[in-house]
């Protein structure tokens, strides 16, 4: 599936995977996907940030990736689905860190120190990538560019998407940013 990605969509990748060796993540999420893509310099991805305003607001969306690992990485939906169960997620974070300190729920360990051959990309990451590819073939294009990269990070469900259409990144917004009126 690699070679058909374009210069752009690989830079996103390799710059995916230096966003979680910078933060000791253990392996690649979305979310250094998204950092990687929020990077990008003269990209189409790029404009469309920089069109929706998102590239204005980085570090709201920063933020909004930062609460979500807070919460363990639960999505909008997960937290009102609780909430109409009576569970108040947020009290329930608070009580969490109070006792175990800031960030006990987030989402994954720290990669350990030492050499590593290679970085693992979550199994949402990669299906990310997979979408890519998939919104590319149903596009008509023949290669993957990092603008289907974000247009699937923006179709899957996931905090991720959630904090891109909380910015106004949803995929009918980006799709016409990058590629002007859906066909």
């Amino acid at each position: 599936m690699f070679e058909r990605f374009t210069r752009g969509a690989r830079a996103v990748v390799t710059d995916a995977v230096e966003q979680a060796e910078r933060t000791s993540a253990p392996e690649v999420g979305e979310e250094h996907m998204l950092l990687a893509l929020l990077d990008s310099k003269g990209t189409r991805s790029a404009f469309a940030f920089a069109s929706l305003g998102i590239l204005d607001r980085r570090d709201s969306v920063e933020a909004g990736l930062a609460d979500a690992g807070r919460r363990g990485g639960m999505t909008h939906a997960d937290t009102a689905a609780l909430a109409e169960l009576g569970i108040d997620v947020a009290e329930i974070v608070s009580r969490v860190e109070g006792t175990h300190g800031e960030g006990a729920l987030r989402a994954g360990r720290k990669r350990k120190r030492g050499w590593v051959s290679h970085t693992k990309f979550t199994p949402a990451a990669k299906q990310t990538l997979e979408q890519s590819l998939r919104v590319a073939v149903g596009r008509g294009d023949k290669e993957i560019s990092d603008g289907h990269i974000l247009l699937a990070l923006t179709a899957r469900p996931g905090v991720v998407a959630d904090v891109l259409a909380d910015h106004g990144g949803t995929y009918g917004a980006v799709e016409r940013a990058l590629f002007g009126e859906p066909r």
